[in-house]
């Protein structure tokens, strides 16, 4: 039996690399009124082009989130009062999120509600940091809450936007480090 602890262990140390570079996600909290969700990331690029990739979800945000069934319709204009913008294919628009603080290379912080929590009596805060890591690379953390009012609660909903989130911070780093994400896609809705 005591053989068995040194083997595990050496999996575990094995594998602690590979673990830290995966993003992570998280329902930071839940309550009858609100939730917060929490993902993040490390990826060896330097916080300008991480910030800038952010810009750019065209590249990375999966089709099957968006109103138009593609994610080539997206576009993101970096400037408080900017909009986090769809086109749809007859003529019409979606603004999933407007930009109040854009701090090039550091912050970008949005309001609003995403997909299917536009239709509800709610308000969110999505909020992207990159920083620079202990040991290089930068740490991607994306944070978003929402509160207001949903007559069934936020318990399933937390967990179907940490989810969708969880999937779209994975496909950025995907972007970032340079693997081809399969995000852009059109999959459609």
């Amino acid at each position: 039996m005591h053989t068995r602890i040194p083997a595990i262990a050496a999996v575990v140390i094995a594998l602690a690399p590979v673990v830290a570079q995966r993003a992570t996600a998280e329902v930071v909290s839940v309550a009858g009124n609100g939730f917060e969700v929490r993902e993040t990331a490390h990826t060896a690029a330097a916080p300008d082009k991480v910030y800038a990739e952010i810009l750019l979800p065209a590249q990375w945000w999966s089709s099957d989130h968006t109103f138009s069934g593609s994610a080539a319709n997206l576009v993101l204009e970096a400037r408080a009062g900017g909009c986090w913008c769809e086109t749809l294919t007859n003529g019409g628009s979606v603004e999933h999120l407007r930009v109040v603080l854009a701090a090039p290379g550091k912050m970008l912080r949005l309001r609003g509600a995403l997909g299917p929590f536009q239709g509800l009596a709610v308000d969110g805060v999505m909020t992207w940091s990159v920083k620079s890591a202990v040991g290089g690379g930068t740490d991607i953390n994306l944070a978003y809450s929402v509160g207001g009012y949903v007559k069934d609660g936020f318990d399933e909903l937390s967990k179907a936007a940490d989810h969708v989130l969880g999937a779209q911070m994975q496909n950025l780093k995907k972007r970032v480090d340079g693997a081809a994400a399969d995000a852009p896609a059109s999959r459609g809705h």
